[in-house]
């Protein structure tokens, strides 16, 4: 039967030294080197990778639809120890479907709800165990300019007195509040995220004659009293590499 499953996580460097071309090569079962600590990762020999794909927004360099140079590209702007690199989501396809159309699925809802905003995004999608057709989305943090470089995450807005002018503190530095420069990390966007697969899902196997439906709620919001259950796998960061 048709589950619903969709994780959202981050992959940052303050997480244990997380890196996004290590996660990227897991998901795409390849082979890269991070040119920001110098590593190579090879994960030529996972299995069950059945697609993989890039997508970007109209204004992004188009040498990022080569994985290794999207990732890499990310690496070095993110300069910081503990910067967060990617947000990455997983979710699980519903097996009524064919993996062609489930492909499709994920192509139209990444488009719809993450490269629209101005994210890159790079999925794959994993099947090793034949009936557990799951995706990878990993998702860039920083926008993009329209000149093709890379924006700032926030900046930062200067509080004014009454008169209009800027707060000095005893440190030297003016009273400030960080803005962020896009909604992405808005508490709402789970909720919007999650409920929108829900609707996509519904909406191709409705459109494919199947009565199945998911539903991105809990057991406890839907008043159903039981115990969830998980059939599908996962995947984890363990020292920088993923198992199932």
């Amino acid at each position: 039967m048709a589950i619903y499953h969709l994780s959202i996580k981050i992959i940052s460097r303050g997480n244990g030294g997380k890196s996004a071309v290590a996660g990227a090569a897991y998901r795409a079962g390849d082979k890269f080197v991070n040119e920001y600590n110098g590593k190579t990762y090879d994960y030529t020999n996972k299995p069950g990778v059945i697609h993989t794909e890039i997508l970007l927004p109209d204004h992004a360099p188009r040498e990022y639809i080569d994985r290794s140079t999207l990732w890499n590209a990310v690496e070095k702007v993110e300069a910081a120890k503990n910067s967060q690199l990617a947000r990455e989501i997983e979710i699980a396809f519903p097996i009524e479907l064919s993996m062609e159309q489930n492909i499709q699925l994920a192509r139209e809802y990444v488009q719809e709800h993450f490269i629209s905003k101005g994210m890159c995004a790079d999925f794959c999608i994993h099947d090793e165990d034949r009936g557990n057709p799951h995706a990878h989305i990993m998702l860039t943090m920083r926008p993009i300019e329209p000149d093709g470089r890379w924006g700032a995450k926030s900046k930062k807005d200067y509080i004014l007195d009454g008169n209009g002018d800027k707060i000095k503190l005893k440190s030297g530095e003016y009273k400030s509040r960080k803005i962020n420069s896009v909604d992405w990390n808005e508490q709402t966007k789970a909720e919007e995220w999650r409920e929108a697969w829900q609707n996509a899902a519904n909406k191709n196997l409705a459109e494919n004659g199947r009565a199945e439906r998911i539903d991105h709620r809990s057991y406890e919001r839907q008043g159903i009293d039981t115990v969830p259950h998980h059939s599908h796998g996962r995947c984890r960061f363990t020292d920088g590499e993923e198992r199932h």
